[in-house]
C-alpha cells in the first residue's frame, strides 16, 4: 500500500488519509479553509500538487489575500496555480499589476518552467493542437531548439501558429537561414502565413541582409490579404534601413527618424511601449544625443510608468561620446546587477577612448563574473597594444591562450546574388592546427590575436571582390560577418566604396556599416 510521509516527524500515513483530505478540501466551507490548510501542513501533503491546487482553488474564491499568502507558502507552486493566480489578480482592476509580478516570477525560472511545462504535455490524455504549439513555444522561449524542432516534426496537425512559433525560435537564436528554410517549406505544404509570420522572416533578412528576398516578402504582404499592423510596418522599415535602402524605408514610412515618430506618437495620443523606448534610445545613442536620451529615460518613468529594464540601461551607457565616468556612475546606480555585456560595452569604450586604467579595471570586473570570457580577454589585450604596454598584451595573451584557442571561431562572410547565398570561411586557424605559423618578423610593431588576422585575405575582403565581380557597376553590395568587423576591413572597405563607387552594406556581429564614398555610417565607432 502507498505511504506518504510527513517531512519533519517522518512519520507515515496510509493513502486513505490523504484520500480522506483530498475529500474534505472538496467538501468544506469557507470557515473550514484554515483548519484544512492546518492538516495539509501537518502531514505535509501542502507540497503535494492535487492537494494543494483543491485548496488553493477554493481559498482564491473567499479570499484573493489569503490565496496570495497561500500560494507564497506553497514549495513548488505548478503551472495549474500560477496560471490561478495570474488569473484572478488581472480580473481585479486594483491588483491587476501583481499578475505581472507572479508572472515574471515564473519566466525568470526558464528551466523550471520547461520541466513544469514538460510534466503536464506528459501527463495530458488528450493533446489538443494548443497543447502542442504551448510546448513549442516553451522550449523556443528557453532557446532549446533541438527539441522544439523534434516536437514539431512529431506533429500530425500544424496551424499558423506552430510554423510561425518555429520559424521565430529559429530567429531568435539567431539560426536565420533555418528560419528562411521553414518559411519557404510553409509556402509549400502549410498554412498561408500571417503577419506574426512575416515578422520573423523580415527580421532574418535583416540580419542576413538579404534585400532581395526582403523585398520579394513585401511584394508577397502587399498582394496578399496579410493584415497590416504597426509592427508588421517596422519589420519592413527595419529591413530596408538595415540593408542600406534608406530611401525605400522612407517610402514605407515617409518620417522614419525616431525622434520625430516620438513626438508624433505623442501628438496622435499613442502610448510608445518599452520595445518603442529601446529603439529610441538607441537613436539617442548612434546619434551622440546625449541629453534627449537622458530626456527619454526620464519621460520613460515618470510619464508612461515604464519600469526601465537592462536593456534600456544597455541604451543609457553613454560610451559613446566619450563620457566613462558617467557610463560608469550609470553602471554601479543601476537597481539590477549589470550583465557582462553592460560592461563590456564600457571596456570597449575605453579602447576607443585609450583609458587603459579604467579598461584594466572594468576588465578584472568581467573576468570575476566570467572568468572564461574571450572577447573580455582580446578587448583588454587590444587596449595594452593601443598603448603600446607590449609585455602586459603578451602576458595576458599567453594566461588565456589555452582558452582562447579552444573557443576561437573561424570567420565567415556570406554575400547573396540572385537569391543564392555564398560563404568565405577563414582558413587561419586550419592552417594553423596543420603546423602553419605566420611570418611576423618585418612587422615594426608587437600585434595581437585579433590584429595578426590583417596578415591573411580576411572573408569580408573575399566577399566583396566576389560582389565587385558579379554585379553591375553601380549595384550595392552587402555581405554579413559572424565576428565583428577589424581595422583593417573596415579602412579597407571605406577605400574600396570610393575607389569602385559602390555602396557596401556590412553587418558584423554587433552592428551595421553603411560604407559610400570612403565614409562609413558608423563615423569610424
Amino acid at each position: 500500500m502507498m505511504r506518504f510521509y510527513n517531512s519533519t516527524s517522518a512519520k507515515p500515513f496510509h493513502s486513505d488519509h490523504y484520500s480522506r483530505l483530498v475529500s474534505l478540501i472538496e467538501t468544506c466551507i469557507v470557515q473550514q479553509i484554515k483548519q484544512t490548510h492546518a492538516q495539509l501542513i501537518t502531514t505535509a501533503l501542502i507540497s503535494h500538487p492535487v492537494s494543494a491546487n483543491k485548496l488553493h482553488k477554493l481559498a482564491a474564491c473567499a479570499s484573493l489575500f489569503y490565496a496570495h499568502k497561500l500560494f507564497d507558502q506553497i514549495p513548488h507552486p505548478d503551472l495549474f496555480i500560477y496560471n490561478a493566480m495570474i488569473r484572478a489578480h488581472s480580473l481585479l482592476p486594483h491588483s491587476c499589476h501583481i499578475s505581472l509580478v507572479v508572472f515574471r516570477s515564473l519566466t525568470w525560472d526558464s528551466g523550471r518552467l520547461v520541466e513544469e511545462s514538460q510534466k503536464v504535455f506528459q501527463w495530458a490524455v488528450d493533446r489538443d493542437l494548443y497543447s502542442w504549439n504551448t510546448m513549442i513555444s516553451t522550449y523556443v522561449g528557453s532557446g532549446n531548439m533541438s527539441q522544439a524542432k523534434e516536437l514539431f516534426d512529431g506533429m500530425q496537425e500544424r496551424n499558423v501558429v506552430s510554423w510561425s512559433t518555429i520559424i521565430a525560435g529559429y530567429v531568435q537564436v539567431g539560426c536565420f537561414m533555418e528560419a528562411l528554410g521553414f518559411f519557404h517549406e510553409m509556402l509549400q505544404i502549410g498554412p498561408k502565413p500571417n503577419e506574426y509570420t512575416l515578422v520573423s522572416t523580415l527580421a532574418a533578412c535583416s540580419n542576413l541582409v538579404a534585400l532581395d528576398k526582403g523585398k520579394w516578402f513585401h511584394a508577397y504582404i502587399g498582394r496578399g490579404d496579410i493584415k497590416m499592423n504597426e509592427r508588421l510596418l517596422a519589420s519592413i522599415i527595419g529591413m530596408y534601413a538595415k540593408c542600406g535602402e534608406i530611401e525605400s524605408a522612407s517610402r514605407v514610412f515617409l518620417e522614419h527618424r525616431a525622434i520625430d515618430v516620438f513626438e508624433q506618437m505623442k501628438v496622435e495620443k499613442v502610448s510608445p511601449n518599452k520595445v518603442a523606448f529601446i529603439a529610441l534610445l538607441n537613436a539617442c545613442s548612434h546619434g551622440y544625443m546625449v541629453e534627449e536620451g537622458n530626456l527619454c529615460f526620464r519621460l520613460m518613468v515618470s510619464d508612461y510608468a515604464i519600469t526601465p529594464e537592462i536593456v534600456h540601461y544597455g541604451c543609457m551607457v553613454l560610451s559613446r561620446s566619450g563620457l566613462l565616468k558617467e557610463a560608469e556612475d550609470m553602471i554601479s546606480s543601476m537597481p539590477m546587477a549589470p550583465n557582462v555585456a553592460i560592461w563590456g560595452a564600457l571596456l570597449n569604450a575605453c579602447r576607443i577612448y585609450k583609458d587603459v586604467e579604467r579598461g584594466y579595471r572594468i576588465g578584472r570586473i568581467i573576468e570575476d563574473m566570467d572568468p572564461n570570457h574571450i572577447g573580455c580577454h582580446v578587448l583588454l589585450s587590444n587596449i595594452y597594444s593601443t598603448s603600446r604596454r607590449w609585455n602586459e598584451a603578451r602576458m595576458l595573451r599567453e594566461k588565456n591562450k589555452i582558452s582562447r584557442d579552444r573557443k576561437k571561431i573561424s570567420g565567415c562572410s556570406s554575400i547573396e546574388l540572385k537569391g543564392t547565398f555564398h560563404q568565405f570561411l577563414e582558413m587561419t586557424i586550419k592552417l594553423k592546427s596543420a603546423g602553419y605559423v605566420p611570418e611576423l618578423g618585418e612587422l615594426l610593431h608587437d600585434i595581437d590575436d585579433e590584429e595578426d588576422r590583417v596578415c591573411f585575405v580576411c572573408t569580408q575582403k573575399l566577399a566583396i571582390a566576389f560582389g565587385l565581380m558579379n554585379t553591375a557597376n553601380g549595384t550595392p553590395i552587402r555581405i554579413v560577418k559572424n565576428l565583428r568587423v577589424c581595422g583593417d576591413c573596415h579602412q579597407a572597405t571605406k577605400f574600396i566604396s570610393k575607389v569602385y563607387n559602390r555602396v557596401i552594406i556590412a553587418r558584423d556581429r554587433t552592428r551595421y556599416h553603411r560604407f559610400k564614398d570612403g565614409i562609413c555610417s558608423c563615423e569610424d565607432y
